[in-house]
């Protein structure tokens, strides 16, 4: 957001540069790791990155998941969490 152009000015005369900021990528510092759950009971899925507030998207294979009454998706910083409720042998 701050790549622009920026310009300094006496007021007889005017200076003028431009500015590229090439974004860095986000990378994950922890990844996610595998768990196992009794029928019925909550999973959390917890990942940082290296970037806080990244846009993030939480898949079941190809399936995007959104949040609802089952998924439960937070943003916290440099932290992604998708919570499963009332997991089911499906949800594996």
């Amino acid at each position: 957001e701050d790549t622009g152009e920026y310009s300094c000015d006496t007021g007889d005369q005017e200076s003028r540069a431009a500015l590229s900021v090439t974004a860095l990528p986000v990378l994950f510092q922890k990844q996610l790791r595998d768990e196992e759950a009794e029928e019925g009971a909550t999973v959390k899925f917890r990942c940082e990155l290296t970037k806080d507030n990244a846009a993030v998207e939480w898949r079941k294979g190809t399936m995007e998941l959104f949040p609802c009454a089952k998924y439960e998706i937070k943003l916290r910083g440099s932290t992604a969490e998708l919570v499963i409720h009332n997991v089911e042998p499906e949800d594996a």
